[in-house]
């Protein structure tokens, strides 16, 4: 019998702000090998749902933009994505316990942010406990009965002063994003040493061409391009008797099941640290009205607190994302 596949997505929240933390997350799945090419929705469709319309018992994994606008809270993502989380490794009480699971080593990091270095609120912070274990529970046994299991969720959460090092260093926003991707790849394989990887990465743009990139990033494999278009681009990087397979697709949140689940933890890790965000500013200056970091709002807010920075003794180049 074929040894199962691991497929997995990688996509990101937070490339455009100017406030809070670009994240990206990768979330792999162990398929079994004649079901690999399978859509997972499909598989899972007891307790999954592709429409976050018809996610009120099963759970929707789809982008993230269709499960939280700023306005009608975070309940329904993080239902969701706690419930992913839950029926992995169970329902992490806070968001540091989170954070460890997702990437243990961005706890010194947070040290350096007087806005998140004491912040670890109780989770969930907005969903119904009871109903998240539930829908856990759910997943779980669709799961079992699909033998299709999560083996991984990991993320690279880039702080803003961090973004600003590497975005300076680089000259190239869209450079940083794509070697935090490469860097959820190589954690994928670490983990995986000897299993095929099927790995779909979402697109920036209209690139065809990721050859080049793939090749630098991971010289030790031989490259074959099975596919170039604006739509879709898919590579094969083997060793020995080691294959992977990426594509990078158009859409890819409404195309892969795992690239929409890596679209919805990216997305609620950056609105934790914004929550986070937000009630450091609360206390300090209760005037200053609270933001999602996006640019026109995120402009107002400094506008607001700017007059506190001094007495604070806040540094600029931590607190504000070069564009």
């Amino acid at each position: 019998m074929a040894e199962p596949v691991i497929v997995a997505g990688i996509d990101e929240a937070g490339y455009g702000p100017i406030l809070g933390p670009l994240v990206v997350t990768a979330a792999a799945f162990e398929v079994p090998a004649e079901k690999a090419d399978a859509s997972l929705w499909d598989l899972l469709q007891g307790a999954v749902a592709r429409s976050a319309g018809k996610g009120r018992r099963r759970v929707p994994i789809v982008d993230s933009k269709q499960l939280y606008h700023r306005a009608g809270g975070l309940r329904r993502l993080e239902r969701a994505v706690l419930a992913v989380l839950g029926a992995w490794r169970g329902v992490p009480p806070s968001m540091q316990r989170l954070l460890a699971l997702v990437q243990p080593s961005l706890r010194p990091l947070i040290g350096e942010y007087p806005w998140y270095a004491e912040a670890d609120p109780l989770l969930p912070l907005e969903a119904d406990l009871g109903a998240v274990r539930i829908a856990a529970a759910a997943l779980r046994r669709n799961f079992d009965e699909q033998s299709v299991r999560p083996v991984g969720i990991w993320a690279e959460t880039l702080l803003e002063g961090h973004y600003n090092r590497l975005v300076t260093n680089t000259q190239n926003k869209a450079v940083v994003l794509a070697g935090l991707a490469l860097r959820l790849v190589q954690r994928m394989a670490d983990a995986f040493p000897d299993r095929p990887l099927l790995i779909h990465l979402d697109k920036q743009g209209a690139r065809a061409h990721y050859g080049p990139v793939l090749m630098q990033a991971f010289a030790d494999r031989r490259l074959r391009i099975l596919e170039e278009s604006d739509e879709y681009s898919a590579y094969e990087l083997s060793a020995g008797t080691s294959r992977w397979r990426i594509s990078y697709l158009q859409s890819g949140e409404a195309r892969q099941l795992p690239v929409a689940l890596a679209s919805m933890v990216s997305k609620y890790v950056r609105e934790l640290f914004m929550h986070c965000f937000n009630a450091y500013w609360s206390a300090k200056a209760p005037a200053i009205r609270p933001t999602a970091g996006y640019y026109e709002d995120g402009t107002r807010w400094l506008r607001e607190a700017e007059p506190f920075f001094s007495d604070l003794g806040i540094d600029r180049e931590r607190l504000v994302r070069q564009r």
